[in-house]
């Protein structure tokens, strides 16, 4: 009998069945003392000076025994795929309270960490906007779901992750435009997510990293720290670390490619300051920023560039790179180790940045 002549009910069993015998495989392996995955793993691998860390490279080996690359899939089927590998990267986290929202007619959802659920009432909070990753065409609220919980959590900080509009259907400059409006409407309704308007922020990872450097630069009067996770910052350069990390560790050359294709009109100019923040102004006022890029990351560079132009133009800007990780580690928190430790800096950077 065809698996297509079985009934929904079976299907759908068999399909829940299969995807928790995946997570437990991978939560097993990923969790396995250190020697035994370098065992599983191979020989370590070391790039640049850097060595790269022996759960992320067996997370790697696994992820290329599961199936294909989303980037070799028709874009519904790469969000799928997306979210199916943050699901299983990001296992469930804890969180005081999640409630769902709409800003500026897009989804968005409020993460409250169990710290602040003991909070007088009318008690105004820090507070971060958060732009998901997935090169402008992948990506949502529930991709970013376990890292958004973990960073909240962790940091002490409300966190509003809120969706934009993407490409191919909606191409540069929508997503632009909808963080700039989202941001600056969340802050108008600062009373009704608890938030101090004094104390909101600004964070994304990757392209939501991109529209988080814009936002911060648009919104200066309003925006008080923003939290870059290895964000892209230019469309034209191949920079050393693109030629060198751009196949086998996740993000690749071809994703980038897919990417920028489906998100940036042809004729468009790279260096349009709503599109590549690594050629903007940057103005006098612009909020503190934390910077963070892995070291085995085609972006690591750019990242590392548009933090000490931060710098160059006079804005407090910490920057760390973990050196042993990898493009994606925000949403490896559900086992491992490596990139959940790198997480959780990251989270500590948040607390102290809004505290």
């Amino acid at each position: 009998m065809s698996i297509l002549t079985l009934p929904k009910k079976v299907v759908g069993t068999a399909v829940a069945t299969a995807a928790q015998t995946e997570a437990a495989v991978f939560t097993a392996a990923m969790n396995l003392p250190e020697p035994v995955q370098r065992r599983l793993a191979g020989r370590p691998v070391r790039i640049d000076g850097q060595t790269l860390a022996t759960d992320t490279q067996l997370m790697l080996r696994l992820a290329a025994l599961a199936g294909p690359a989303a980037e070799t899939l028709p874009i519904d089927k790469g969000r799928m795929a997306i979210l199916r590998q943050s699901r299983l990267a990001g296992g469930v986290q804890p969180i005081g309270e999640v409630s769902d929202h709409w800003v500026t007619g897009h989804k968005a959802r409020l993460y409250v960490p169990s710290s602040a659920l003991g909070e007088a009432p009318g008690t105004s909070a820090p507070l971060l906007v958060f732009f998901h990753g997935g090169g402008f065409i992948y990506g949502d609220l529930e991709s970013h779901d376990a890292g958004c919980r973990f960073l909240a959590e962790q940091s002490g900080v409300r966190v509003l992750s809120v969706e934009y509009r993407m490409g191919p259907s909606c191409p540069f400059p929508a997503a632009y435009d909808d963080a700039v409006a989202a941001f600056r409407q969340v802050v108008a309704r600062a009373e009704e997510f608890g938030a101090d308007p004094g104390r909101i922020g600004v964070g994304g990872d990757s392209a939501g990293g991109n529209l988080a450097t814009l936002v911060a630069l648009d919104a200066r009067e309003q925006c008080a720290f923003q939290l870059l996770i290895y964000p892209v910052v230019q469309f034209e350069e191949v920079t050393r670390s693109r030629q060198l990390f751009g196949k086998g560790f996740f993000l690749t050359d071809g994703f980038i490619e897919i990417a920028g294709a489906n998100y940036v009109p042809a004729g468009t100019d790279p260096r349009d300051p709503r599109l590549a923040p690594l050629h903007a102004e940057i103005p006098e006022g612009v909020a503190p920023a934390y910077v963070c890029t892995a070291g085995f990351d085609p972006l690591r560079d750019e990242g590392e560039a548009y933090a000490e132009k931060l710098r160059a133009a006079g804005v407090k800007t910490e920057l760390q790179r973990f050196p042993d990780q990898i493009h994606g580690f925000f949403n490896v928190v559900g086992s491992g180790r490596t990139a959940r430790a790198a997480a959780a800096e990251v989270a500590a950077a948040l607390r102290a940045g809004l505290a």
